[in-house]
């Protein structure tokens, strides 16, 4: 995908290079706009690749990656399936509460680090849940 990305980098950077040309000698509200378009696209692109290449993850703020997003499959969801989008909130919800739980046991002490890690990745996917919830009240 970090391929896919890159290419695109190149390929506005190349159509802003044509574009650039043609505002030097006649500008129109057109073709500023389509330069202004292709730089924020450009930009985008560069802001998924340092961040893949720091973090190893995406932005997913890029038209290309953008409906690969968790947030944006949930919005999805909750308009297509609200019963399960709210079935899987509350499996959400449930495990976080299983998690804390481990924390506190005595017998799961040599689990605790993968229980820590198991309970933010699950209070993480809820904050997603209520930022979709939050959105769709507006």
């Amino acid at each position: 995908m970090a391929t896919v990305i890159y290419n695109d980098r190149i390929n506005t950077w190349r159509q802003m290079k044509q574009l650039d040309e043609v505002l030097d000698t006649h500008p129109t509200a057109h073709t500023v706009t389509d330069m202004a378009e292709l730089r924020i696209r450009n930009n985008q692109a560069f802001a998924e690749l340092q961040s893949f290449n720091d973090t190893g993850k995406f932005l997913c703020k890029h038209p290309i990656l953008f409906g690969r997003s968790e947030i944006a499959q949930l919005i999805k969801l909750l308009r297509s399936d609200p019963a399960e989008f709210l079935r899987q909130h509350k499996n959400v919800f449930d495990n976080i509460k299983r998690y804390r739980s481990y924390l506190k046991r005595s017998d799961r002490k040599d689990k605790r680090t993968a229980d820590r890690k198991n309970l933010e990745r699950h209070q993480e996917r809820e904050r997603l849940f209520k930022m979709v919830l939050e959105q769709q009240n507006k």
